[in-house]
């Protein structure tokens, strides 16, 4: 008999979920958000999966230094160098050479490279391609395998040398790689993420915060749309002497066909991920399906752990909320109070935007001065947008009356008598946007000092060079290396002053190379008291040379070859290109690694420093990644209780397509309900929030917002808007049609 009546229990709470008004926004809502919850909760396994999976092959390959004193058995030379492409971070190349003829190959190389090869990894080769760095190290002679890589993106290059490296410092001699071969050595490892990477709880954060909450947002707004008809049905369940199990069982028995499909679904879009390797759209991040495939257990429990918070968050959500008033009209207080918090809103505004500028240079009060008049934006805001939105209301009312406009006379009418749904349509995303932007913004001060070198490298002249070859170099090395330079470009030598106080800035040239840089060529010295062109202006200022004056003199290729390879680490080799175009980079390395035993930087003046903040900076597109997917969730979660609330009218509007003539006010007071008030929220909240964005910054710096970012987060919400209005339109066309026939 107790089965029978949970069957009937569950049957009931199916039948009522699938008949109420605001049935089709309330199934979509459980289905994404157990969707998304599955996504979420799998994605923080996948994300422990790829950490270990990288700690795991970083420690495999870390080399074993050889003990001193032990005679050289299996060993390999080993010296760890570093490279760069164009704008882009830094990577790990890496010189080998065997020591004995059972030297141990690093893990993912296959053979030994003959002496001037390289082998590369697969990430590499693909970034590197329109720079030639197939070519840059020598002849290739194969990729590096997977195992040998932290991740399958990495950039990494191992390079045979042609002339044999000495063992002396900082060549080392290494017997093997990993724990299984003695004590890995870390400071010998290749590689650059253990410094680039954010740590591991971070990444679960962002998960957490970013994408994890606007699901559980949207699971509750899906439990609560179209509250008032399970409140009606909870209290004819009270007055019949049901249990708070037999509630719970009409709970679940409405929640469970979409929960139980959104957990569904999510499946073979976890077990995709876990079988294929995917490479994460915008960051560029390589996933590796082997690090993933041995957590497939775990992230299987995803989807069922997705299913089981659903249907008990819907229960709790019947049993402790009692009578529930979830999307019913509630009356927002017109008093004094809410007319002085809606005058505040601005004065809050303006006090998180510009207020910090108070503190000057204070880190300390510029924080504590964003965080407060932020707390007051969004206490205030509520009354603020509905004191607005009453206005607009009644001028939409008064235009619709005037113009005959059916859809926005009911619009206005509505918005003007009761505010509270459309100001929390506003508000909710307008909050939104100002958190996603204050979250781009703070994880801007990682990238601060990049966009700052960004800024101040924007108008840096890049046809100029500086040469630093690695390690030591012969005059005749540096002479052959002058003696390929391409047409076009031209070599001089800088001296830094001797003296503590200041002196003379030695440069030394060919003619054509002074000429071109606005200065004289004189056989003898000849004292230059004003720098005209700017790429020496630039060099003298990235270089931090301090002189007084330059002291210019005429010099052929071999006079800079022998200054520039001064021990004393005074003097700077720079090429500059003295036609139309500049040197290339990308072929000054090329040339470097054929001429130098190691190879060179190269790279203009200022452009290390941009280098080593990269990373930072490339770390922001995983918050701008999840931020945007998160506020697609948010404005989706606000977009189904506005539409749920929209759609208690539906059947009240069914008598107006017979005064109308047709079902176009269902379309028209869809695009003022929704659409209108979710348009107008994403551009307000992007205006807004980018705008109080400004001061979460280092004191007499920018935070650097990007445009295209907001202008996809402004598409993203005018996209969801239009959609919800158009599906809003459609499902009070349907109650209208059922209400005529």
């Amino acid at each position: 008999m107790r089965g029978g009546l949970r069957r009937r229990l569950l049957s009931i709470g199916r039948e009522a979920g699938r008949r109420s008004e605001a049935a089709p926004a309330r199934f979509a809502a459980l289905a994404v958000s157990t969707f998304v919850l599955a996504l979420c909760m799998s994605a923080l396994v996948f994300a422990h999966a790829a950490y270990h999976g990288k700690e795991v092959r970083r420690e495999a390959r870390t080399p074993v230094r050889q003990a001193q004193g032990v005679d050289a058995r299996q060993s390999t030379a080993w010296l760890v160098g570093t490279d760069d492409l164009k704008g882009r971070r830094g990577f790990t190349i890496v010189y080998i050479q065997p020591h004995t003829a059972d030297a141990p190959l690093p893990p993912g190389v296959s053979h030994w490279p003959k002496p001037g090869e390289a082998v590369l990894s697969p990430g590499l080769l693909a970034a590197g391609a329109h720079e030639g760095i197939a070519d840059r190290y020598g002849r290739l002679a194969g990729t590096i395998g997977r195992e040998g890589l932290e991740d399958r993106g990495e950039w990494l290059a191992y390079i045979r040398p042609v002339v044999d490296m000495k063992v002396e410092r900082p060549v080392e001699l290494v017997t093997g790689f990993g724990p299984e071969a003695g004590t890995p050595n870390d400071g010998l490892q290749p590689g650059t993420a253990r410094d680039d990477d954010k740590p591991q709880w971070m990444f679960m954060a962002l998960l957490l915060g970013l994408l994890l909450l606007p699901g559980l947002v949207l699971l509750f707004v899906g439990i609560y749309a179209g509250a008032h008809g399970r409140d009606r049905r909870s209290a004819l369940t009270d007055a019949l002497g049901g249990m708070r199990r037999d509630r719970a069982l009409l709970a679940i028995g409405e929640t469970a066909l979409p929960t139980l499909l959104g957990a569904v679904l999510s499946v073979p879009a976890i077990a995709a991920i876990m079988l294929n390797d995917v490479k994460v759209p915008y960051v560029g991040y390589a996933l590796a399906s082997a690090d993933l495939r041995p957590y497939a257990g775990v992230a299987l429990l995803a989807p069922l752990a997705a299913l089981v918070i659903a249907l008990g968050s819907a229960v709790l959500a019947d049993l402790m909320s009692g009578r529930a008033r979830g999307n019913r009209f509630r009356a927002m207080p017109r008093g004094v109070w809410q007319r002085r918090i809606a005058v505040l809103c601005p004065l809050a505004i303006l006090l998180a935007a510009r207020g910090p500028e108070m503190a000057g240079q204070n880190t300390e009060h510029r924080v504590w001065i964003t965080w407060i008049g932020l707390a007051l934006v969004v206490l205030t805001m509520p009354a603020g947008v509905a004191a607005i939105v009453v206005g607009l209301g009644r001028v939409l009312e008064r235009k619709g009356r005037e113009r005959g406009w059916a859809g926005a006379l009911i619009g206005g009418r509505r918005i003007s008598s009761h505010p509270a749904a459309t100001a929390r349509l506003i508000t909710g995303v307008v909050v939104a946007l100002i958190v996603f932007t204050q979250a781009i913004a703070w994880q801007g001060l990682f990238g601060t000092y990049n966009s700052q070198i960004e800024k101040v490298l924007s108008d840096a002249d890049r046809s100029i060079s500086e040469i630093g070859p690695r390690g030591t170099v012969s005059v005749t090395e540096v002479e052959a290396f002058l003696q390929q330079l391409p047409a076009g470009d031209a070599p001089i030598v800088v001296t830094a002053p001797s003296g503590e106080n200041g002196g003379p800035i030695g440069v030394r040239g060919g003619c054509p190379a002074l000429q071109s840089l606005h200065l004289p060529c004189p056989a003898t010295a000849v004292r230059v008291d004003q720098v005209l062109d700017r790429r020496m202006q630039q060099l003298i200022r990235w270089d931090g040379l301090g002189g007084t004056y330059l002291e210019v003199t005429r010099a052929d290729q071999a006079g800079v070859a022998r200054q520039s390879e001064l021990t004393d680490q005074t003097s700077t080799l720079v090429v500059i290109g003295t036609g139309a175009r500049g040197p290339s980079a990308a072929a000054l390395k090329e040339l470097s690694f054929r001429t130098f035993p190691r190879g060179a930087q190269v790279r203009f003046p200022g452009e290390e420093w941009l280098t080593n903040s990269v990373p930072d900076r490339d770390q922001g597109r995983w918050v701008r990644l999840w931020g945007v997917v998160g506020i697609g969730i948010l404005v989706l979660a606000i977009g189904v209780s506005g539409m749920a609330e929209f759609l208690r009218n539906g059947r009240a509007l069914a008598p107006l397509t017979v005064l109308t003539g047709g079902h176009r006010v269902f379309s028209s007071s869809a695009a003022w309900a929704i659409t209108a008030p979710l348009a107008v929220a994403g551009l307000l909240g992007t205006l807004v929030g980018s705008w109080l964005a400004r001061p979460v910054s280092r004191p007499g710096s920018t935070t650097y917002i990007p445009a295209e970012l907001m202008a996809s987060t402004v598409a993203v919400v005018l996209a969801m808007a239009a959609a919800l209005g158009l599906w809003a339109a459609g499902v009070a066309w349907k109650q209208a049609h059922t209400w005529r026939a």
